[in-house]
């Protein structure tokens, strides 16, 4: 892609600057939300399922240090981004081209601490396309959420965590996939404000784990129950998460 086709945008307050299309899919808050709920610990590895321009990775990179991260991405515009920002950055990120269900030798060979995914949210039997191939790629269900679960239950160590950010919509879908793959599944839904029902959630499953399902208390996005103005209104927990990097506490 060429850099007037790019804008270069500032995440976790401008600690990371991310080269991203200005046409297309552009990254928000859900890979920032992402990367602070894995309780990844230096020296693990983290592998990323259709990791975009990497934000979720570096965001991750840049809260805990000495990580091993990969990522597969089946958009080679979106790859190459993805490795230049990870060099811009200062972060190590293997990127690896491909499609997840047929994934590269050098990630098919490995397994990892933690696997982690922002899965395309809607269904287009049920929805319509976006005009942009690159958005539709990451927004439009080319590849079944199950194959998802799949790649990631085969790639995640015995005791390592899955963990994927989706729409409330496809929450049932997703436990059920999860409990039939992964044990110990947990769920922290993300409610715009006070009274309004969630719209995403965390989900997270352990291979091997034995505890039972949880359902967590929802996390307000921001504050007051109606928007006031053209501000900022995130709560002080996100605020924390978006701009200084911070963990979730899940």
């Amino acid at each position: 892609m060429d850099d007037a086709d790019l804008s270069r945008d500032a995440f976790l307050g401008g600690r990371l600057m991310i080269w991203q299309p200005r046409q297309g899919y552009r990254a928000g808050v859900d890979p920032v939300l992402l990367a602070a709920s894995v309780p990844a610990r230096a020296g693990q590895s983290v592998l990323e399922l259709g990791c975009g321009v990497g934000v979720a990775s570096l965001c991750l990179a840049a809260r805990v240090s000495g990580l091993h991260l990969a990522g597969v991405e089946i958009q080679p515009g979106y790859a190459d981004l993805a490795r230049r920002n990870a060099a811009e950055t200062g972060h190590l990120l293997q990127v690896e081209t491909g499609d997840l269900t047929r994934m590269p030798d050098s990630l098919r060979q490995r397994q990892f601490d933690h696997v982690i995914a922002n899965p395309p949210y809607f269904q287009r039997d049920r929805s319509m396309p976006a005009q942009d191939p690159g958005r539709e790629t990451a927004l439009g269900e080319g590849t079944a959420l199950g194959l998802w679960v799949e790649v990631a239950s085969r790639r995640v160590v015995d005791g390592g965590h899955v963990t994927f950010i989706q729409r409330t919509e496809r929450l049932p879908e997703l436990i059920g996939l999860m409990s039939a793959r992964l044990g110990s599944v947990e769920v922290l839904p993300f409610a715009p404000r006070r009274g309004r029902a969630a719209q995403l959630v965390l989900i997270r499953g352990r291979k091997g784990g034995r505890a039972a399902f949880r359902l967590l208390d929802p996390i307000l996005m921001h504050v007051g129950e109606t928007h006031e103005g053209d501000r900022d209104d995130y709560t002080a927990l996100v605020t924390s998460v978006l701009r200084e990097g911070a963990a979730l506490p899940f």
